[in-house]
């Protein structure tokens, strides 16, 4: 496993980083391709033996039951020292009011309910999972700082947002001295390469570390254009990213299949390259 710092920071992390909103419990909101806690386990164990030392999971995955089956396993099978743990926050987690969003009272809320169900005394990196338009940035940023400060988390990244309020964000930080975003995590993969366009110069201006999600595009990158799976049919979300009959989409993974054939690699190894 190669190992690289994450943005301009001294932390070192695994260059593949286990995405945990696949695991979660049936009754506590999880999808139907959503994984128990017994087959969960097994991946989590699998990608410590490999080498990996990152993990990021959310508050709002399953309701808050991949973090716990998160926070169990690693707590079974890593020391914490030795992990780089990240979660996120921002969405719906109890109904009315202050149940979501990035206000101060939110994030110092939901923090302890992350560390809670993570069993850990601190998040490594604690993301902001969108965008709150109704609460100003400097809230939000001087409530992250404070979260640092006080020793629950160590460093704060971002995830999908427009490059204009990223900038903003990282200058509301700058200008009062708060805590800065290290990373972003932001939808990225060869069926989707906006990004490209403004958010990935601005990381790289900035020296932000960058961790793609949906890497291989909910799967598709790894199949033929016409082969389903249970998730491809029953994830709404993602039925919103992608075009069942997107000519574009279906040439690249022609082309990607074809690369991978001629090296005799799997496909996900080609397209996360």
């Amino acid at each position: 496993m190669d190992y690289v710092k994450l943005g301009r920071t001294g932390l070192e992390v695994s260059r593949i980083c286990l995405g945990c909103m696949s695991y979660g419990e049936s009754d506590r909101g999880a999808h139907s391709w959503t994984l128990g806690e017994d087959e969960s386990r097994k991946f989590i164990k699998q990608s410590l033996d490999l080498g990996i030392n990152f993990f990021d999971t959310a508050n709002v995955y399953s309701d808050g039951s991949s973090e716990e089956i998160v926070g169990r396993a690693l707590k079974d099978f890593a020391r914490r020292d030795e992990i780089v743990l990240a979660t996120k926050v921002h969405g719906r987690m109890h109904k009315g009011a202050n149940g979501a969003g990035l206000s101060r009272k939110a994030i110092m809320s939901e923090i302890d309910h992350s560390l809670s169900r993570l069993k850990t005394d601190y998040i490594d990196l604690y993301q902001i999972h969108r965008w709150d338009y109704g609460t100003p940035i400097d809230e939000t940023m001087e409530a992250l700082h404070d979260l640092v400060k006080a020793g629950k988390v160590r460093y704060i990244g971002a995830s999908s947002m427009y490059a204009w309020q990223f900038a903003k964000a990282l200058h509301v930080a700058e200008k009062n001295n708060w805590t800065r975003f290290v990373s972003m995590q932001n939808y990225v993969n060869l069926l989707y390469r906006e990004e490209e366009r403004e958010m990935l110069p601005l990381c790289k201006e900035e020296g932000i570390g960058v961790i793609p999600w949906s890497p291989l595009a909910r799967g598709r990158l790894t199949r033929d254009w016409n082969e389903t799976t249970e998730r491809s049919a029953t994830d709404e979300f993602g039925k919103k990213l992608y075009a069942t009959a997107a000519d574009a989409d279906k040439k690249v993974i022609e082309t990607l299949a074809e690369i991978a054939a001629k090296r005799n690699l799997p496909r996900a190894q080609i397209a996360l390259a």
